[in-house]
């Protein structure tokens, strides 16, 4: 008879994890005071749990555990910025990047081992892809990450005590912004954003989590209604013949019918706004000509534009505009009334900045789609 695996409950939101406790004949409400010590206080074991009885524990040992990711390896930039590569089976790892500023504190998450979206200035697309992320490998990451700042912070050998970080705000922002395409994972996307937002766990606020995407427009519109979190849009190019080559996603999905969607999620979104990633290749996407045509088909949504530094990676064609054109671009979309930010590098000396998350991942692009990706490419 083959031995069921045990369940990770790191991976369970409040609705499965009460489900669970109901199979076993327990109460549900216990549901609220597991996850409280499990994503609260970080417990990756029953026994410390004060207010579960001893058969639930017993219970609960015979069929589940609480096990985060394995750490690969750790680098902490000159800057703070620390990137955690996670070993996620035999041949695979993914990336995960904390961005510590004196007013917050930027967790960007992985949603898949690799990406199947094939952007051309990316570090992520160019190594394939392999699998979704499990809801508990998306979420380990979070639970990972505040547990291991916490130890840096009591150490301080890197001088994190300056940043005044405290259990309260070591972690203020999640971006889905790391290796993947969060939209093609989207069934074990949307359990893992309820935790983020479950005020038993991190109690994050709608505003404080923030869903980048290529563009895969159904998903757009199903998670406006499911969890309208921060949304972010990758452009990167204003017109379809020039997104068609650099995202290649953009021939199932145009401009248009990108632009559409996002005036319909904006109802929805915790913001009054979308934001666009717009990145700075030379030569490529960075005239003035290309700056007016952003203009055209932003002008009438209400957005903001973060404009994002090309950040190289080993083997790119592709080399980052220089600082006056980036300033030219800036002011030229500032003028004609669009917010315009311009993301600063955090991490490029450790590889963490955007677009540079590589990993290491086994490609299997080729050979399947794993689950649902393949009906949305």
């Amino acid at each position: 008879m083959e031995q069921k695996e045990n369940i990770n409950l790191l991976g369970l939101n409040k609705l499965s994890l009460a489900r669970l406790l109901k199979n076993i004949g327990e109460k549900e409400f216990r549901s609220d005071q597991l996850i409280k010590w499990i994503h609260k206080h970080n417990y990756d074991s029953f026994e410390k749990m004060s207010n579960i009885s001893l058969n639930l524990k017993k219970k609960l040992t015979e069929i589940s555990h609480i096990k985060s990711i394995p750490l690969k390896d750790e680098y902490i930039s000159k800057d703070k910025t620390i990137k955690w590569i996670f070993n996620i089976d035999k041949n695979n790892a993914i990336e995960t990047v904390y961005i510590p500023t004196k007013t917050r504190r930027t967790l960007c998450i992985s949603s898949q081992v690799g990406c199947a979206v094939n952007c051309s200035f990316c570090s992520t697309g160019k190594q394939g892809f392999n699998r979704n992320l499990s809801t508990h490998e998306i979420i380990g990451q979070l639970w990972f990450a505040k547990k291991a700042i916490n130890n840096l912070q009591n150490n301080d050998f890197f001088g994190f005590k300056s940043l005044n970080i405290n259990n309260n705000n070591i972690i203020t922002n999640v971006v889905m912004m790391g290796m993947g395409e969060p939209l093609l994972n989207y069934d074990q996307l949307l359990p893992a954003l309820n935790l983020m937002l479950d005020d038993n766990a991190y109690g994050l606020s709608r505003r404080k989590i923030t869903v980048s995407t290529s563009g895969i427009i159904p998903m757009i519109y199903k998670l406006a209604k499911d969890c309208p979190v921060s949304l972010a849009i990758s452009l990167h190019a204003p017109n379809n013949n020039l997104r068609d080559i650099l995202m290649p996603i953009n021939i199932k999905y145009p401009i248009e019918e990108l632009l559409n969607a996002c005036e319909t999620y904006v109802r929805y979104s915790p913001k009054n706004f979308i934001t666009f990633e717009y990145c700075m290749i030379k030569n490529v996407n960075d005239s003035k000509m290309h700056a007016y045509e952003l203009i055209n088909i932003l002008k009438n949504l209400n957005c903001k534009i973060n404009i994002i530094p090309f950040n190289s990676f080993p083997n790119s064609k592709f080399e980052c505009s220089d600082e006056n054109t980036i300033s030219d671009f800036v002011n030229i979309l500032s003028q004609a009334g669009l917010i315009t930010t311009i993301r600063k590098t955090r991490g490029d000396d450790i590889y963490a900045a955007c677009g540079q998350l590589a990993g290491n991942v086994q490609d299997k692009t080729k050979i399947t789609f794993i689950n649902k990706s393949k009906e949305f490419l």
